[in-house]
């Protein structure tokens, strides 16, 4: 907290703080501003009862929104579609060698990339929201049956849904952009972590009132423990010693000097819980929507067993897939991510090695050696923290929307964006302390 006290005496840091404060009040204000043709009466008394059964396979996407999906608000696709659109990008660097060239040239490349990341985003929240409107306007976004648009809507009324829907996540995807650029922080991050936030205390009332005080004073203890251990693990990391060898160019001399190289346990971050998410809802949003038109849908084997499955998602069958794609996911974004063998090439290049390890081929064995042992811990703690609300609720511990807020993604996101506005706070104090110097 001392950081935090520090920063509001700087002129310059409190004026970036500021304004972060102010761009994510603007985005939860937007959050609760429903889209024009929708029946917010009947989606409050809907959600109110949703509450104490279960959202069901929507919960985690709702989450990330801070409860504007389900509301239909004019924020209801949120930050997700420029969270998935970056990372696809990221991705493709892997698979097309002009994404690659272009993550190569620098600046320039970067701003390329940005822009084909900003229309993906469009694309996607395009047709994420509408998938959502194609739900709502067949009463089966909040429940079979479940009204949640006006009665006397056209085809026209739809459209305006979908555009402003479409039109609300580009504007969220400029805020956090604002976020990033002119305030404090990483803006995507910070949107879902106000997103987050505002839904602790409500979810926290209906435990409280569906489970009484004591499984309540269990809930909020277990949360504590979670905190410290995702503290101690986000922070964890393997020092690996580098030993840079001495080497003169003209009359002066570099190197000589001894450091280490940090390999996190959780390098992967909580990306492979977003795509694990999106993937679980993704086959049940198109099953909903290719089925819609039918009064009576097939009884195959698809809709009694893996429907059955995904739209539950207290069942044993969602947490073993849920988990196992966790662990997938964690495993190949690192591999995308983190190239060992280049690594060890520019460690070669400057004249570093690893004590006992010869330089080259054998160095980038043993980064991937050991990345390979951190990341079989880093991949189980995010599956295990992030099906923790789906076992509170197999146990009976409140619903699987109430339970989502303590739950071990929550806490995750929370904590990871927590420490790295922190830190970030701290190095721009350390920063105007220098110029301060300077001057």
């Amino acid at each position: 907290m001392s950081a935090i006290f520090q920063a509001f005496r700087d002129a310059d840091l409190r004026k970036k703080i500021l304004i972060t404060i102010a761009l994510i009040i603007l985005y939860r204000v937007g959050a609760q501003i429903p889209s024009p043709g929708v029946d917010y009466a009947a989606i409050n008394s809907r959600l109110q009862s949703l509450d104490q059964e279960g959202g069901g396979v929507f919960t985690v996407i709702n989450l990330f929104s801070g409860g504007a999906l389900l509301q239909l608000s004019i924020f209801a696709i949120g930050i997700m579609p420029y969270i998935t659109a970056s990372i696809i990008v990221q991705l493709l660097t892997v698979v097309i060698p002009k994404f690659e060239e272009l993550k190569k040239e620098g600046q320039s490349g970067q701003s390329k990339m940005t822009q084909y990341t900003r229309y993906l985003t469009l694309a996607l929240a395009l047709l994420q929201s509408a998938g959502i409107v194609a739900l709502a306007d067949r009463e089966q976004l909040l429940g079979q049956g479940v009204p949640v648009l006006v009665e006397d809507r056209n085809l026209f009324d739809l459209i305006m849904i979908v555009l402003v829907m479409t039109s609300g996540a580009l504007l969220v995807m400029w805020l956090g952009e604002i976020i990033t650029e002119k305030g404090v922080g990483n803006g995507m991050s910070l949107l879902i972590f106000a997103g987050i936030a505002t839904r602790i205390p409500t979810d926290g009332a209906t435990i409280l009132q569906s489970s009484g005080g004591v499984v309540f004073a269990v809930v909020l203890t277990a949360v504590i423990l979670l905190v410290i251990g995702v503290v101690f693990i986000e922070q964890g990391q393997r020092r690996i010693p580098v030993q840079y060898a001495k080497r003169k160019v003209g009359r002066r001399q570099y190197g000589g000097s001894s450091t280490y190289l940090p390999l996190k346990v959780n390098q992967a971050g909580v990306i492979p819980v977003i795509f694990a998410s999106s993937l679980m809802y993704v086959p049940v949003l198109i099953t909903q929507i290719v089925y819609s038109n039918q009064l009576t849908p097939p009884d195959n084997w698809w809709q009694r067993t893996v429907m059955a499955w995904l739209q539950d998602p207290s069942s044993w069958q969602y947490i073993l897939a849920y988990f196992i794609l966790i662990i997938f996911f964690s495993y190949f974004y690192v591999s995308v991510q983190y190239d060992p063998y280049d690594q060890a090439e520019n460690m070669k290049k400057y004249g570093g090695f690893i004590p006992g390890i010869r330089p080259g081929r054998p160095t980038a064995q043993y980064l991937g050696y050991v990345m390979n042992r951190l990341l079989a811990v880093g991949a189980l703690y995010l599956g295990l923290i992030a099906v923790l609300p789906n076992l509170a609720v197999d146990l009976g511990v409140g619903s699987q929307t109430a339970m989502s807020s303590f739950g071990g993604t929550a806490i995750l996101i929370m904590v990871s964006v927590a420490l790295t506005t922190i830190k970030q706070i701290e190095s721009q104090l350390l920063q105007s302390n220098y110029e301060g110097l300077l001057k």
